[in-house]
């Protein structure tokens, strides 16, 4: 297979929107109500923790299933670096969904999180471990996503030096999670960011 076919594959899977399906299902368009934002947290606080959890679950394995299943499929010689680029496909996608015209995606935490755990194991194990402890102790999922960004190209760093491209593409989406953040980052600097188990109205079925 050529590489740039797995490319538009990984990018294809990645627009899979759940947030958005899940929501429908309710009868609810997550991107009118909450933050209106097409990712697990804004799932989980307008239709409860067990769609949030079934969002958060499609959203990772839809990450992760193209960087496992297709880098062994390409034609060339460096599997490994057209992984990362399947990795950067499937976050484009879940950002910017081909299948709601480019708009309306999530935020790419939960998708890089799975894609990433099949190039970077253990930096990314490392990464969820503070996401977790940072919102068991502040409950305040944008506080964790920025957190986990920090950590995870410091994680890369030891795990295959500065030089690999892992590294720079790692440092790149750190800025791209502050980036997508910038909105969170100035209600936290004046205490008006919402947390975990804040339910956000939902409309009556």
């Amino acid at each position: 297979m050529h590489p740039v076919i797995g490319v538009v594959l990984s990018y294809l899977a990645g627009s899979i929107p759940f947030a958005y399906l899940a929501g429908k299902a309710r009868g609810v368009d997550l991107r009118q109500h909450g933050s209106g934002n097409l990712g697990t947290t804004n799932a989980l606080r307008v239709l409860g923790p067990r769609i949030g959890g079934l969002v958060y679950c499609g959203d990772m394995l839809k990450g992760l299933l193209p960087v496992l299943i297709l880098p062994p499929l390409v034609s060339t010689a460096r599997p490994d670096l057209w992984a990362i680029a399947f990795v950067v496909a499937t976050i484009l996608g879940h950002v910017r969904p081909i299948f709601l015209l480019g708009r309306g995606g999530g935020k790419g935490m939960a998708t890089a999180g799975g894609a990433f755990l099949g190039v970077a194991w253990l930096p990314t194990v490392i990464t969820i471990g503070v996401f977790i402890l940072v919102v068991l102790v502040t409950r305040i999922a944008s506080v964790a996503s920025l957190l986990a960004a920090l950590t995870f190209p410091v994680a890369v760093l030891f795990w295959v030096g500065p030089r690999a491209p892992l590294f720079v593409v790692a440092c790149a989406m750190t800025l791209f999670v502050i980036w997508t953040h910038r909105a969170n980052i100035g209600r936290i600097r004046r205490g008006e960011e919402p947390r975990i188990g804040t339910k956000a109205q939902v409309p009556a079925r």
